[in-house]
């Protein structure tokens, strides 16, 4: 094989794997960002992706991948400038094993992100969740591990990766009633849980059976539920609802949209945004402050209790002749 091919494959498993010791859903992302790299170069290049070498994947075909995956993948720019963060770790430690190859790293490394538009978050009201909670069929058995699921999601605010990660031992439903996962960065979270979600869950446990290790949502073979799944489920559900709120056709429903749910239910509730980062395992609180932007009626609350600025309506026209000047051009 290539140098480029055991440079890769040292740095999944060396690097990630035994000396950072990342989650394995960070392995699968770095992973999947350059299985379509290498399958980018090697229909440029014309050579399989076992030979291509380290100067085959220069700036310039970085640059032209990137752009692949925003014009023909419909990549987000947030999802481009991920891969480009996964492509740069590569690099910085193929730098390390091939100074040889010190100029094509380095203009690599040189790739900027790209900036984006931030976007106020879509969040659903009390009604939609209501609307979007009654949709599953509660007389089958999916419809009630979902109405379980759904309802688990956007009471704790838990991502994706944590729900379907969780095992029936994960749920503690005794004094002071909570959940444990394992949540991003490997960091273990508890968090608790209302009546309403506990009796849910009650239920659901007394008919899931199984043992303490099992997926707490599983498949109807056991097996824990796929990410792409559980999406396709709940874009389903919420195009059910539709017909009992109207609203939620103007919304793209998501998991992550539920995690934003939860969120502003909590700070409409008036919970310090610091508590809200501890809430959803935000790194760092800045993180949180998208959902002080997205919430009107805060900004509402904040110019009732400002006095009204007392000026004169009118355009300013200047008396000055330079000033003049500046203000026509």
């Amino acid at each position: 094989m290539s140098a480029l091919a055991t440079t890769l494959q040292a740095f999944l498993t060396d690097r990630l794997i035994r000396q950072r010791q990342v989650s394995p859903n960070t392995v699968g992302a770095y992973r999947d960002t350059l299985r379509l790299l290498l399958v980018f170069a090697s229909g440029r290049k014309g050579k399989e992706p076992s030979k291509l070498e380290i100067d085959d994947l220069d700036a310039p075909l970085i640059g032209a991948f990137l752009d692949h995956l925003e014009s023909h993948r419909k990549n987000s720019v947030r999802t481009r400038n991920a891969r480009l963060a996964a492509i740069r770790s590569l690099f910085r430690y193929a730098a390390l094993r091939h100074p040889e190859h010190a100029a094509t790293i380095e203009r690599v490394l040189a790739i900027p992100p790209k900036r984006f538009e931030r976007r106020l978050v879509t969040y659903l009201t009390e009604v939609e969740i209501d609307a979007l909670l009654a949709a599953p069929d509660r007389t089958t058995w999916t419809g009630r591990r979902d109405t379980a699921l759904f309802s688990l999601a956007v009471q704790t605010g838990l991502r994706t990766s944590e729900l379907i990660g969780l095992s029936c031992t994960d749920v503690h439903l005794g004094s002071g009633a909570h959940v444990s996962c394992n949540g991003k960065g490997r960091k273990q979270r508890i968090t608790p849980l209302t009546s309403g979600t506990r009796n849910v869950l009650r239920t659901w446990l007394a008919e899931r059976t199984g043992q303490p290790a099992d997926p707490l949502f599983p498949t109807r073979t056991g097996r824990s539920l796929s990410r792409d799944a559980l999406e396709r489920r709940l874009a389903g559900y919420a195009v059910d609802a539709t017909a009992q709120c109207p609203s939620l056709a103007r919304k793209r429903v998501t998991m992550h949209v539920l995690r934003h749910s939860a969120a502003m239910r909590l700070l409409r509730a008036g919970i310090d945004t610091s508590v809200i980062a501890l809430w959803l395992g935000h790194e760092q609180i800045e993180t949180t402050q998208i959902y002080l932007h997205a919430d009107l009626r805060i900004k509402e609350r904040a110019l009732e209790k400002t006095a009204p600025i007392a000026t004169k309506p009118g355009r300013f026209r200047p008396t000055d002749k330079l000033l003049a000047f500046l203000e026509a051009l």
